[in-house]
């Protein structure tokens, strides 16, 4: 099976070398910045479950495409995502299947328009790696796991063929039969993890132990499952008690990824993250929304960002 992945960031590029470790076929689909560097210093993974250096990956340039993949796997970023499919196009044939890793579920209905909901996964994955100075991916701790599954549900001949490619590569691989409500679990764990990190400036820890602290993670992430609810996918019992259980740990110094991007002042998913979170409610909150503070409070950092980029 021939697998193109798209970027090689942290996210793609660590799931990718891991496939590579494992003797799959795969190919990074990059721009020309990425790679040139991959050319120059190749393609590096630092992780506690065993470091990875490939010195000349095997990458692509969307016009250099010229024949379809079996398997497209994408996971860049929610506001790259039309450029993104502009890239991958060439790659998608007839008996092509897209997976993509990204946060939310509006980057469905995208997928969808260009390509056809036939050819669009379910999947979701966890992970905390970023991308160090040089183009290095960091692996920050030993969370490496990817669901994937039919978005009808189920199990199918297809979903099986994929599973036994993209298992035995030195992290997690789950199918599941019911993939939108575990991408709707992810996103309401992480847009209160987003959410409470961001407003707060601080890791759940911190923010626990501080006055009113652990009451106002317990309302956001109360109020997200409320909209998942309101959709049809309200969390199951074990997936509520994993949350609260997270949500109140002292000492914990874990933070969203966006938390980091505003520390690094780089663009945020806020929009896809949280706003079209809020935007799918329909029972009115019970007094002010914590999740519309927070919201709020990360557009106020975009239009920051955007007047200090202009000035």
């Amino acid at each position: 099976m021939r697998i193109l992945v798209v970027g090689a960031g942290a996210i793609g590029g660590y799931f990718g070398a891991r496939l590579l470790e494992a003797g799959r076929d795969v190919t990074f689909l990059v721009r020309e910045r990425r790679a040139q560097r991959l050319r120059d210093g190749g393609l590096k993974v630092q992780s506690p479950d065993g470091d990875l250096r490939f010195s000349n990956p095997p990458i692509v340039l969307a016009q250099d495409i010229d024949a379809p993949f079996d398997l497209v796997l994408l996971s860049c970023k929610a506001y790259d995502l039309q450029g993104a499919i502009d890239s991958l196009a060439p790659a998608v044939g007839p008996d092509t299947a897209i997976l993509p890793l990204l946060n939310g579920m509006s980057h469905l209905d995208a997928l969808d328009a260009r390509f056809g909901a036939d050819k669009v996964l379910g999947g979701q994955c966890v992970i905390a790696a970023t991308l160090d100075a040089h183009g290095a991916i960091l692996h920050l701790n030993t969370m490496q796991s990817m669901t994937i599954g039919e978005r009808a549900g189920g199990r199918s001949a297809r979903i099986d063929a994929i599973a036994e490619q993209l298992s035995g590569a030195r992290y997690e691989l789950n199918v599941s039969e019911d993939i939108l409500q575990s991408m709707w679990d992810k996103w309401v764990f992480l847009a209160t993890l987003a959410a409470g990190t961001c407003l707060m400036r601080a890791p759940i820890g911190d923010i626990v132990t501080a006055p009113g602290g652990e009451a106002l993670l317990r309302g956001l992430f109360d109020e997200c499952r409320g909209i998942a609810g309101d959709n049809g996918h309200p969390p199951g019992e074990a997936v509520l008690a994993r949350s609260r259980t997270f949500f109140s740990e002292r000492g914990s110094l874990m933070t969203a990824s966006m938390l980091r991007d505003i520390e690094n002042n780089a663009p945020i998913e806020a929009d896809q993250i949280v706003g079209d979170l809020l935007a799918r409610r329909k029972t009115a909150p019970d007094g002010t929304s914590l999740l519309a503070v927070a919201y709020a409070h990360l557009k106020a950092y975009e239009a920051r960002r955007a007047r200090a980029s202009k000035g």
